[in-house]
């Protein structure tokens, strides 16, 4: 008797660990301490596919996905085309992968964070 609950501790207490260390693995990083609007949109928009530094994200790559490098597109774009990927996604424009977040962010939030992506080049990698 005591056999089999000992061996479901067990099993409960791996899975728990499991779990807790992809939480923690996945966990999306956090904006740094007095961020602007528009880098906290940033944060929660786009890090998860984008990275911190705007080159891409390894969560991304782990699904096989290939997120635009922002820190150098934002210059050679312009910014009609970024606010119109953000807004409308990249399906409409040639770039499927890229979600469409115009039922998520107004214009004016969309417009901050295009000037945020012209910062991203400037910045430091964290």
């Amino acid at each position: 008797m005591r056999r089999p609950l000992l061996g479901l501790v067990a099993a409960l207490v791996v899975v728990g660990a499991i779990a807790a260390a992809l939480a923690w693995l996945l966990n999306d990083p956090k904006p740094p301490a007095g961020a602007s609007h528009a880098e906290r949109l940033y944060y929660a928009y786009c890090v998860t596919c984008h990275g911190v530094d705007g080159r891409g994200s390894w969560r991304a790559a782990l699904f096989l996905i290939r997120p635009g490098d922002l820190a150098s597109a934002a210059h050679s774009r312009p910014d009609r085309y970024l606010f119109d990927i953000i807004k409308h996604g990249g399906a409409p424009l040639g770039r499927p992968g890229m979600p469409a977040f115009g039922y998520h962010l107004s214009d004016a939030d969309i417009e901050a964070l295009v000037a945020y992506l012209k910062t991203l080049d400037r910045r430091q990698p964290r």
